[in-house]
């Protein structure tokens, strides 16, 4: 690790006003200063000769962006579940990676994922994971983050299994060396979780001080299966004598009532969510992952991003995994949050509601994503003695001038494409050339190569069970405590 000054026509602090021709002073990978390029050459014990300058000319520089939600162990599955009904999308995934994907195919996945979203600009990721994979692949690849264990068990006599497989495999991700990293648990969602292993993972969640995440109001099916007791997941859970009960409420209501909001959770998505909800989760102390591609891309709706501003809940921005969203571009993501944002039908007899401005994007796509993960005091802000986890946007390209004003310019016209430079902890990482952790191109190749192998074994998988009709029903009872 090196200490440098890096400098730009643009710094952008996040917690105060954009910096013309500034710079940021990194030493033992912390934010020591951060001002003007003249101010800090002029200031005592600021700009030595100790330092590597790094001029980045017509660019921003900014805090690296952080990604609330994503399952980086599925980014193999990229353009191969492009079902529109949810119920089908959620059972093929369960299918395909459970009976044709392997350790070493979801390794490398997940590793490609790390690689996309560090190329990107994102230096901090709150990721869902279920074989524990993608820890190594992040700790590997350099990146901060949580990790969530996910955990499944629609059956509430699977409840203490379900918990002890959990705790199992937490004490795997802690044989990690990951310092970079923190370990979290997701109950995956109401319809997959029963009320008892809630009630579990919450205890164990509070008992050892684990960050939590949770599916939560992600679409009309689980608001029928939470309310009514009836759709595709409670016919799905009926056919394998599992009792569903209709609980009259709405599903933020019920983690509520259950006690699960007292461990704070993250909550992704929230559609499904009025204003009593938002109360809830903002009392609580909640937080929410926002995740506009992938809701629109499943056909759930629009977030109520509007109501969760005025309700003063604390959101983070989130990509969810390229399986339903195909990019972990945060640009992209938080212009599609904004335009859809805009675009919501509002009551003409109202005055208009404020929307956020460029400046206000930014902080959802950095110190807002920070403050999600309960990260706020380490990173998401240029502020001396946080860590020196940056990012930096070329805008002297022909899409993004001439720039009028930087905030606009960064949030309307950059993509990760326009990314130069992407730091962790004082480390570069990315330099807008070179991966330093990995050589993309043998990385891109092998990666080039799962679409094949998958193909090749869904044939074989299919002519198997013509020959062999239960074949796999060693794989289904498995996947009975699991998924769906």
């Amino acid at each position: 690790m090196e200490d440098f000054f890096i400098t730009a026509d643009w710094v952008l602090p996040i917690t105060s006003a954009p910096i013309e021709r500034g710079g940021v002073i990194v030493r033992a990978g912390v934010i020591e200063a951060i001002g003007t390029v003249e101010a800090l050459r002029e200031s005592s014990g600021g700009v030595d000769g100790s330092l590597r300058e790094i001029d980045l000319g017509r660019a921003a520089l900014m805090p690296g962006l952080v990604n609330t939600h994503a399952h980086l162990e599925l980014t193999g599955l990229r353009g191969f579940l492009e079902e529109t009904d949810f119920f089908a999308w959620i059972r093929k995934l369960t299918d395909t990676k459970y009976e044709r994907l392997d350790a070493d195919d979801i390794l490398l996945a997940s590793r490609w994922g790390v690689a996309e979203a560090t190329r990107a600009g994102v230096t901090t990721i709150g990721d869902i994971c279920d074989f524990g994979v993608s820890v190594r692949a992040l700790a590997d690849g350099g990146l901060r983050g949580v990790v969530f264990q996910e955990v499944f068990g629609p059956d509430p006599a699977q409840a203490a299994p379900s918990i002890a497989g959990l705790e199992a495999k937490l004490a795997q991700l802690e044989l990690v060396d990951a310092p970079r990293l923190a370990v979290g648990v997701s109950p995956h969602a109401p319809y997959t979780v029963s009320p008892e292993l809630f009630q579990l993972v919450t205890a164990l969640a509070l008992e050892s001080r684990l960050p939590m995440a949770i599916h939560t109001a992600e679409s009309r099916a689980e608001l029928d299966f939470v309310r009514h007791g009836k759709g595709p997941f409670a016919d799905y859970l009926a056919s394998r004598e599992i009792e569903v009960l209709g609980r009259d409420c709405s599903t933020v209501e019920w983690l509520d009532n259950l006690g699960v909001l007292a461990a704070q959770p993250l909550l992704v998505h929230a559609v499904y969510c009025d204003r009593d909800d938002l109360r809830r989760v903002a009392d609580s102390g909640s937080k929410i992952a926002h995740c506009p591609k992938a809701n629109a891309k499943l056909r759930h709706g629009v977030a109520p991003w509007r109501e969760m501003r005025e309700s003063v809940v604390v959101v983070g921005l989130g990509s969810d995994g390229v399986i339903c969203n195909n990019s972990l571009d945060l640009f992209e993501e938080a212009r599609f949050a904004a335009l859809m944002d805009r675009a919501r039908i509002v009551d003409t007899s109202s005055p208009d509601p404020e929307v956020p401005d460029a400046a206000a994007i930014l902080r959802m796509m950095t110190l807002g994503g920070a403050e999600a993960l309960g990260l706020a005091e380490r990173v998401g802000s240029l502020d001396p003695g946080k860590a020196a986890d940056l990012c930096a946007v070329d805008l002297s390209t022909a899409a993004a001038g001439p720039v009028h004003d930087v905030e606009t310019a960064v949030v309307w016209s950059a993509s990760a494409r326009d990314v130069v430079l992407t730091v962790v902890d004082g480390e570069i990482l990315w330099d807008g050339e070179r991966y330093a952790r990995w050589d993309l191109d043998v990385l891109g190749r092998s990666a080039g190569e799962l679409p094949e192998k998958l193909r090749r074994r869904i044939e074989g998988r299919d002519a198997a069970r013509r020959e062999i009709p239960k074949a796999s029903e060693a794989v289904a009872q498995n996947a009975k405590t699991q998924m769906l």
